[in-house]
C-alpha cells in the first residue's frame, strides 16, 4: 500500500501564526520522567488544532519536526481512516508496587501495560517488583517494559533474561544506540530468551530512522506522530522499514492523541496495542471530554478545543513568552529547510 503524498507546508507568516496560538501547562498525575507539568504551545488552523510540544531539553533543529507535525494536524486533512478504534496500552510510570493498582485502575479495562524501567536512581530489583506486580494483578494482560535507553547492553541482557518469564511482549528501547539493539536482539536469540526487542529514540531522534530496520536492530518501531514530523511521514517511514509498528505519544493533550489516532488508523496493518491513552495521566486537558480509554480501546471522534480549559491551565506570561521565542526559532528553521 502506498503512502498518502507529503502535502506542501502551508507558508504561514510567523507573526500571524503566533496569533493563533495558545500556551498551556498541564500538570500530571505522577511524575513522569522527571515531568510534573506538561507544556504545550497548541496552534488553530482551518483544519483545526495542532500541537507543538518538544520537550524542553530539545534543540531548535529537533523542534522543527514537531512543527511540521503541528501545521500538518492544524492546516491539512489526516489520511483516511482504515479503523475506527484503536486499542491502546495502559502506561504505568517507574512507581512503586503500592501506587501500581490504584494507578491502573484509572485505565478501566485493560488489555496491555506499558511498564516503565530503568528509572534513574531505582535498581533492577524495584524493575522486577514493578512488573511482578502488574502480572498479579493482570494475569492474562500483555505485557511490555520501556527503558528509554538506559541499561548498559550487560543490564539490558541480566534484566530481560530475568523479566522474560512474565512473558513481555518486547523490550522498548533496553540501550541507547542502534549497536547495542542488534547486539542485544541477536544475543537474546542465541540465549533462547522469547523477548523482542521495538526501537522508540532510535526512530524518531536520528537523522536517518530507517537504519534500525537496515540493520536488523529490531523487531518492531515505536512510532510518534510529532518526532516523525507529522502523520505522512510516519506512514513513510513505517512502510519504508518493513516492520510491525506500535504508534504512541509523546505524552501529549489530546490534541496531539488525536493525530496519533490518525497515524494508528491509517497504518494498513496494527498488530499491538498502542501507546495512546496517556492523557489518563495528566490532571486536567485543552478538551472538555479527553481521549481516554473505554474498553481498552479509543475512537476516531472531533477534537473540540475548549476555551474554558485554554484560560484554567494557562502557562504564565513568562512560559508563554519562552514558548513564542522558540516558536518563531523553529518556524525560521523550517521554512529555510522547506
Amino acid at each position: 500500500m502506498s503512502t498518502p503524498p507529503e502535502i506542501p507546508l502551508p507558508h504561514v507568516d510567523v507573526r500571524d501564526l503566533l496569533g493563533c496560538t495558545r500556551v498551556v501547562a498541564i500538570p500530571l498525575r505522577v511524575g513522569f520522567r522527571s515531568i510534573t507539568v506538561r507544556e504545550a504551545l497548541l496552534v488553530r488552523g482551518p483544519a483545526g488544532w495542532g500541537e507543538f510540544a518538544p520537550f524542553p531539553e530539545y534543540s531548535d533543529a529537533e523542534a522543527t519536526s514537531w512543527l511540521r507535525a503541528a501545521l500538518e494536524a492544524a492546516w491539512q486533512v489526516f489520511p483516511a481512516p482504515l479503523r475506527e478504534r484503536i486499542p491502546v496500552n495502559a502506561t504505568l510510570p517507574a512507581v512503586s508496587p503500592d501506587q501500581i493498582e490504584g494507578i491502573l485502575g484509572r485505565y478501566g479495562s485493560v488489555g496491555t501495560v506499558k511498564i516503565k524501567v530503568a528509572e534513574k536512581g531505582q535498581t533492577s530489583t524495584q524493575d522486577y517488583a514493578r512488573v511482578a506486580e502488574v502480572r498479579r494483578l493482570l494475569p492474562s494482560a500483555g505485557i511490555r517494559v520501556d527503558a528509554n535507553g538506559a541499561w548498559t547492553q550487560q543490564q539490558a541482557l541480566e534484566t530481560l533474561t530475568r523479566l522474560a518469564g512474565f512473558g513481555l511482549e518486547y523490550a522498548e528501547q533496553p540501550v541507547a544506540d542502534i549497536a547495542g539493539l542488534r547486539a542485544v536482539r541477536l544475543e537474546l536469540r542465541r540465549r533462547g530468551v522469547p523477548v523482542l526487542i521495538a526501537a522508540d529514540e532510535s526512530v524518531r531522534r536520528e537523522s536517518d530512522p530507517l537504519r534500525v530496520a537496515r540493520e536488523d536492530a529490531a523487531d518492531l518501531l515505536v512510532v510518534k506522530v510529532a518526532p516523525l514530523g507529522g502523520v505522512r511521514r510516519a506512514l513513510d517511514i513505517v512502510a519504508q522499514a518493513g516492520l510491525p509498528a506500535v504508534v504512541s505519544s509523546a505524552l501529549d493533550t489530546s490534541v496531539g492523541i488525536r493525530a496519533g489516532l490518525a497515524l494508528a488508523a491509517a497504518l494498513p496493518e496494527l498488530p499491538y496495542a498502542c501507546g495512546l491513552a496517556t492523557v489518563t495521566l495528566m490532571d486536567g486537558d485543552v478538551i472538555e471530554e479527553s481521549l481516554v480509554p473505554h474498553d481498552g480501546a479509543l475512537g476516531l471522534r472531533p477534537v473540540e478545543v475548549s476555551p474554558r480549559l485554554l484560560d484554567t491551565y494557562a502557562a504564565s506570561p513568562e512560559r508563554t513568552r519562552w514558548w513564542h521565542e522558540r516558536l518563531a526559532r523553529v518556524h525560521a528553521r523550517l521554512m529555510r529547510a522547506g
